[in-house]
């Protein structure tokens, strides 16, 4: 019954709809909706290749050292940082916490055996408070009793022995997974001890051109093989509220101190991807709100020129909903339309500029984020233009 009386009144009422306003609307919110699941969907896609992050390091962060000069070293000039100048960076708005690199006040030997072949060579590592490594690899830390150290290694390493050294020596090439089984023996000498530990690798980093170890175990080591003397740090790690702020690089310039590594422009081109993603979602999204108000403007026009129809549906019996239903339809048809094309357009062309990322070794992110805000944007709309229909027709029925 409530079919055929929608029927009924879609029939009365469908003479003055106009065409071309529907699909003027239609076409404007496709076209506003289009752009800002784009722009959405190739930001996700693309983000990755400006801001790479270990997935065990912090993504928000720099690493400061001061710069060395020929005349600097020549005449004494500390490559170190004093109280004074941790006390200023600390003090900075873009600055959310300041660490130390702590580092080894006694010799390491490190062997690294394989089958009847090893690698024996003198190391250097270095360590961070473990607040500034955000995922803690599985095993991390030190318990003196167990001997035990886990290691993270930079990426650089592993390729400089597979593609040098092991290519030169005739040395068979190991990968991330063989290297994280294989045992690696560090011999820590001084303060008149000589001790081993055994280290195992548990995680490469891209952009820490060292290598990491626990904060326990160095200063266990420390003070069981150091000398006792109170260094300053001559590397610093900085947590920043943004890598791209330009007050970060001048700064650094003025006090003479170096961004170690590509994060700079890293966060740069984040920063730069991030604001032209938000430019062109905005012009989409002003492009769908101005075919929403077309939309709207459209049903309002259609309902003042059936003004007279609808109070007639409404003496004769006719509830608000039952009057209202045909527009109703209307709309959520048009809208689960554009919907519905928008995400076909949006995966088409993702799926046309995916190769050419896969060709700079970016497989893309996940396409239900902009398919999640496309059915957001479309419900909001859709709702709001509910209510103001079924709003409008019941003024109608007050003014009879």
């Amino acid at each position: 019954m409530n079919d055929k009386n929608t029927d009924l009144t879609w029939r009365l009422l469908r003479k003055n709809v106009s065409a071309g306003q529907m699909t003027g609307f239609a076409v404007a919110s496709l076209i506003g909706l289009v752009i800002v699941l784009l722009a959405l969907q190739f930001y996700i896609d693309i983000k990755p290749m400006f801001s790479s992050e270990d997935s065990f390091m912090r993504r928000d962060y720099i690493v400061l050292t001061k710069t060395v000069s020929s005349v600097g070293s020549l005449l004494g000039s500390s490559a170190e940082f004093s109280d004074t100048e941790l006390d200023d960076l600390a003090r900075q708005p873009w600055v959310r916490k300041v660490g130390q690199f702590t580092t080894p006040q006694y010799r390491i030997y490190g062997s690294l055996t394989f089958g009847n072949r090893g690698l024996r060579t003198y190391l250097f590592y270095e360590s961070v408070p473990d607040e500034f490594i955000d995922e803690l690899p599985d095993g991390w830390g030190f318990d003196p009793a167990e001997g035990k150290v886990p290691v993270i290694v930079s990426r650089d390493y592993l390729s400089l022995y597979n593609f040098g050294f092991a290519a030169t020596r005739n040395m068979p090439k190991i990968s991330e997974g063989m290297v994280g089984m294989v045992p690696v023996q560090l011999t820590l000498t001084g303060n008149g001890r000589s001790e081993t530990v055994e280290g195992r690798i548990v995680g490469f980093s891209n952009r820490l051109n060292t290598i990491i170890v626990p904060q326990q175990f160095m200063q266990w080591s420390n003070e069981r093989f150091g000398t006792g003397e109170n260094r300053q740090p001559s590397r610093l790690i900085v947590e920043v509220s943004s890598p791209g702020d330009k007050a970060i690089n001048e700064y650094t310039a003025a006090h003479g101190y170096e961004i170690a590594g590509d994060k700079a422009d890293s966060g740069k081109a984040s920063y730069m991807l991030r604001l032209l993603t938000g430019i062109i979602i905005t012009v989409g999204a002003i492009i769908s709100l101005l075919a929403f108000f077309v939309l709207i403007l459209s049903i309002s026009l259609l309902l003042q020129k059936n003004s007279r129809k609808l109070q007639d549906l409404l003496m004769l019996g006719y509830s608000p909903a039952q009057v209202s239903a045909p527009y109703v339809k209307m709309v959520v048809a048009a809208n689960g339309a554009v919907l519905v094309v928008a995400c076909a357009v949006m995966l088409v062309c993702r799926h046309l500029y995916l190769p050419l990322l896969s060709a700079m070794g970016i497989d893309g992110g996940s396409f239900i984020v902009p398919i999640v805000v496309a059915i957001a944007i479309i419900g909001c709309i859709t709702a709001t233009t509910i209510c103001t229909i079924r709003r409008r027709v019941v003024k109608l029925m007050k003014q009879q």
